[in-house]
């Protein structure tokens, strides 16, 4: 599909008559009603106008780019209007607009259409182009002029095809000079993500190969993330560009140093944006809840294992709200109901919104859901989010979601390569028919005749196993899942004993908190073990260190393992090996005591809802205080000069 192929020379306007911005928009909406290409003129307005009011899309330059994706759309299709005069359109710059590409998007098309809006995107920053379409006056010379731009395009993309070997393939995606040390990278996203995500991108691009650094740039448009960065390239990374304006994945920049800016800045400011990351100027990010880091992701980026992690931590982190939100009010109702007994109406009510009829019933379904979209994309949210809730249903519980989860995805990848071949006429059809359809019946089918016979069976010896193990084997079980809090603090290990324990958990009915215990009291040590550290141990701490280390006392007492990331990263051995230590020895004496916590998240404010409040609070005392002392008398001491 070419560029012209979206826009109607009819539709088009050489001489814009509006002189304000709305009217400016009206007129535009009011050739797009004429050409037949949307359904409904109020509703079309109603969503450009809020989009309007997100942040304006009069960029600046002259140019203005009003966009919505709406089934008010009949057709994707791109306006051209031009305006001598010019419109006051409260453009980034505050210079009137000149050039409009109004942009219609239907909800639930295919994705040709968002790459050559995406490709419009770029061509508008090049000046020569605009300055071309500036003086063009018939629409005719419109279409020629984007005609032989696209020819350009696809001469140059021919050409990378034929010498594949100039292409540096292990980060061809990365622009900049080969030679250059400074490398950076960066995240566009707008609302819609139709023309702004792409226009940023492009701009950091450009910028960068003026400025000869290195740039890897991630897009996150209407069809998902594009380029996604690797854990790798994060780590390589001098600094971190987020242009955006919707929320982006930003666990994965824990401990980097980076800029958050409107996608705006990206397309008017690339250059501020880049030497600021370049020179690391720009705030620590601290992830500030227990989701998942991709800096402590395996390395080896192309890896099956890391990506095996990276959807399975994407199911957890969509899940992760559900399970502290419903757990902490089941919790409290747990507490309630000791006093005033079953019958109570606020135990009702709170087992009600947190229970299995609330966020809990949602558990396997959003993690299943959200594994699923993170192989598949969007198509996939939906049979992974059935075959959750068929594993919910069937007793198959945890493993089952994760199974459905992992079959959805894979099973969206085959239909997209099943139905390639299809004419490009029926492209409408697949996310709306074709993948619902197809995908859902082959995920459905495997669950209900595979998947849920096996994990159910698989599941009630799990759980009936874990009921018959004798403290001496409950002690070994929670000195393991204690240390492997420790051993990457919010890494795969991490992760995986927290993924245990949360299986546990709502496979027995929300009933059996004893592995909750032990990996809630491992994951509290670290960082009080570093808050204790830093404050008995002064001498052999920097300032900064120090101050840090208060924040830790904040971050440990609320179960957020990764405050102690950066002094891990900073003295791995002497860090993480008493921590693991401390880690595990308060892990082992929840088990010994036999403490449950009903509730999966929180740290000391469910502390006080567990079966022995008191001993889980002194377990995590006892690990963290071999973990603090053990750390500063093996540090040494701070050279002064």
């Amino acid at each position: 599909m070419r560029i012209t192929d979206l826009m109607i020379k009819e539709a088009m306007i050489m001489n814009l008559q509006a002189t304000t911005k709305e009217a400016a928009i009206d007129e535009l909406i009011a050739s797009l009603a004429a050409s037949g290409r949307i359904n409904d003129k109020v509703l079309f307005k109603e969503k450009i106008l809020a989009r309007e009011a997100q942040s304006s899309t009069g960029i600046g330059g002259g140019i203005a780019m009003p966009h919505a994706k709406t089934s008010a759309v009949n057709q994707a299709t791109v306006v051209f209007a031009k305006s001598s005069a010019g419109v006051e359109y409260e453009s980034l710059d505050d210079e009137p607009a000149k050039l409009f590409f109004m942009i219609a998007a239907p909800e639930g098309a295919g994705n040709m259409h968002m790459r050559t809006l995406a490709a419009l995107s770029r061509l508008l920053i090049e000046s020569e182009f605009i300055d071309a379409l500036m003086n063009a006056s018939t629409p005719d010379e419109v279409a020629a002029l984007f005609d032989a731009k696209q020819a350009e395009q696809d001469a140059k993309a021919e050409a990378e095809k034929a010498a594949p070997a100039a292409k540096p393939a292990p980060e061809k995606m990365i622009v900049g000079n080969p030679e250059s040390s400074g490398f950076v990278v960066a995240v566009t996203a707008c609302p819609t993500g139709i023309a702004h995500t792409f226009m940023a991108e492009d701009a950091l691009k450009k910028k960068a190969l003026e400025m000869g650094v290195n740039i890897r740039v991630e897009t996150n448009g209407s069809e998902g993330a594009q380029n996604v960065l690797t854990a790798d390239e994060i780590r390589r990374a001098s600094g971190v560009i987020v242009a955006a304006d919707k929320n982006v994945e930003m666990a994965r920049f824990a401990g980097k140093p980076v800029l958050q800016r409107p996608v705006s800045d990206g397309i008017r400011k690339p250059e501020e944006l880049i030497s600021k990351a370049l020179k690391g100027d720009a705030p620590i990010y601290q992830d500030g809840g227990r989701s998942t880091s991709s800096e402590a992701a395996p390395a080896k980026s192309g890896s099956v294992g890391s990506k095996i992690y990276k959807d399975l931590m994407n199911g957890i982190s969509h899940m992760l709200p559900f399970v502290v939100g419903g757990g902490i009010l089941l919790a409290i109702s747990f507490l309630i109901e000791q006093v005033a007994g079953v019958d109570n109406p606020l135990v009702k009510l709170l087992q009600t919104i947190g229970g299995g009829d609330g966020a809990f019933h949602f558990l396997i379904p959003i993690l299943a859901g959200f594994i699923a979209m993170s192989i598949g994309d969007r198509p996939a949210l939906m049979p992974g989010m059935v075959g959750g809730i068929m594993a919910l249903n069937s007793n198959a519980g945890f493993l089952g979601g994760l199974a459905a989860g992992f079959l959805a995805g894979y099973v969206i990848i085959g239909l997209r390569k099943a139905f390639a071949g299809l004419p490009r006429t029926l492209d409408g059809l697949k996310p709306i028919l074709l993948y619902p359809v197809f995908g859902l019946l082959i995920t459905g089918a495997v669950a209900y005749y595979i998947f849920d016979p096996v994990f159910g069976s698989i599941n009630t010896a799990m759980i009936d196993a874990l009921n018959k193990l004798g403290t001496g084997n409950m002690v070994l079980l929670g000195i393991v899942l204690g240390g492997m809090m420790a051993i990457d603090m919010g890494g795969p290990f991490n992760k995986a004993a927290y993924t245990f324990a949360i299986g546990v958990f709502t496979s027995s009915g929300n009933t059996n908190g004893l592995m909750m215990a032990a990996v809630m009291a491992g994951g509290m040590v670290p960082p009080l073990a570093i808050a204790l550290a830093t404050t008995l141990f002064k001498n052999k701490f920097t300032e900064t260190e120090r101050k840090s280390g208060i924040t830790n006392y904040v971050l440990g007492l609320s179960f957020i393992t990764e405050g102690a990331i950066p002094f891990a990263a900073a003295d791995p051995l002497r860090v993480l090996t008493t921590c693991i230590v401390g880690s595990a020895v308060a892990g082992g004496l929840t088990q010994l005591w036999h403490i449950n916590v009903p509730a999966p998240h929180g740290g000391i404010f469910v502390a006080f809802l567990s079966s022995n409040a008191l001993l889980f609070l002194l377990a995590v005392l006892i690990g963290a205080v071999i973990s603090g002392l053990t750390l500063g008398l093996w540090k040494k001491p701070l050279q002064t000069k």
